[in-house]
């Protein structure tokens, strides 16, 4: 069951929720709407489930047109952030609410809810309330119940976004395991990179309502199609500089760094924006003499576990904004080899930079 959005549109009053969105999810897939509040993922997520209807636009499970389907007669199973359980029903009569909807019998119902309390890992819990679960254990009753009536597709928004750091990171791996199993088509909402990158099939960015770059994990990883794209996936150094004809310099004649961008080889003297991620800066000790390359001032430096964090501040002389603060990562172990101190000179370089041309 593919789920495909044509041309969505939906307006708020005079605010623009999205425009223009498309997308397909393919069959099986498990695919993440990922970007920062108010971009516009859980209106779409919402349309696509039948809670919203859209003003403009088309969506296809498979080849069928839902757009003005009702949700109750699109088979949708729907996870929201805060469980919505009935407090006031065990676990077992949570799950197979629905299922009483529908009228099941009830030897099938038991049936069911009892191999769901087997596939989310909660055999004997049944008979528990809500209020003596964990936070974990009810998102997985949720989750149960979303998959009762055997959904045609999955849509979760924000499934772990109430949970603690430890507890979503146990919860996604699961999620995981669990789509590889059932091979439900699911969608899922969410604003933490990690957690897309690590969990989805397909990764769709969306920003101010609109898609910016779909694509696998990998690929939006190692080809940002955007700045905003490489920059909300993760942490990110933004150098100012010149780029002509296949080469853009950071920094003044003197410190200059040179970065190759055959992507820009036809761009003749234009402003451009170099991004580069803190474990892509080498740091180097500064000698006397040295050429190229920014030189910097280190004003902290945090070593905790494998990884040393780095804080350098330019020197008046690199041509760069003294008010820039420049992050690096390296191996803890180099770190105190090089017995780097805090206010000593430093010399950076970047090894890899997405480059794009000012507009």
């Amino acid at each position: 069951m593919s789920i495909q959005v044509e041309g969505v549109c939906k307006n708020f009053g005079a605010f623009r929720a999205l425009d223009q969105v498309s997308l397909v999810a393919p069959t099986g897939s498990l695919m993440a709407l990922l970007g920062p509040s108010g971009c516009g993922k859980t209106t779409l997520l919402r349309i696509i489930a039948g809670l919203e209807t859209p003003d403009q636009g088309l969506v296809r499970y498979q080849d069928e047109e839902v757009t003005g389907t009702p949700v109750q007669k699109r088979n949708v199973g729907f996870v929201f952030q805060h469980y919505a359980l009935f407090r006031h029903l065990p676990v077992f009569e949570n799950i197979a609410f629905g299922l009483r909807v529908k009228k099941w019998p009830e030897e099938k119902i038991r049936q069911r809810v009892g191999e769901l309390l087997h596939l989310v890992r909660m055999d004997g819990l049944g008979n528990r309330y809500p209020s003596q679960l964990s936070g974990g254990q009810r998102q997985r009753v949720a989750l149960a119940r979303a998959l009762a009536s055997e959904p045609r597709v999955l849509l979760l928004d924000e499934p772990f976004g109430a949970l603690d750091a430890k507890v979503r990171k146990e919860l996604r791996r699961w999620l995981r395991r669990l789509h590889d199993e059932l091979h439900v088509t699911s969608i899922f909402v969410t604003h933490d990179q990690e957690e897309a990158l690590e969990v989805a099939d397909r990764v769709v960015l969306m920003n101010k309502g609109k898609v910016e770059q779909v694509g696998s994990p990998q690929a939006v990883w190692d080809h940002p199609a955007s700045p905003f794209v490489v920059g909300f996936l993760g942490d990110v150094n933004l150098f100012h500089g010149r780029t002509q004809g296949g080469e853009m310099q950071i920094g003044a004649d003197h410190q200059a760094v040179r970065l190759l961008t055959p992507e820009h080889s036809h761009v003749q003297d234009a402003k451009a924006l170099a991004y580069v991620r803190p474990h892509d800066l080498d740091v180097q000790r500064y000698l006397p003499g040295h050429q190229g390359g920014i030189v910097a001032r280190l004003a902290r430096s945090i070593s905790v576990g494998p990884i040393a964090r780095l804080e350098l501040e330019p020197s008046e002389d690199s041509g760069l904004d003294p008010a820039t603060v420049i992050e690096a990562q390296m191996v803890a172990r180099s770190f105190a080899d090089q017995q780097f101190k805090e206010g000593e000179l430093l010399v950076v370089t970047p090894r890899q930079a997405r480059v794009f041309v000012e507009a």
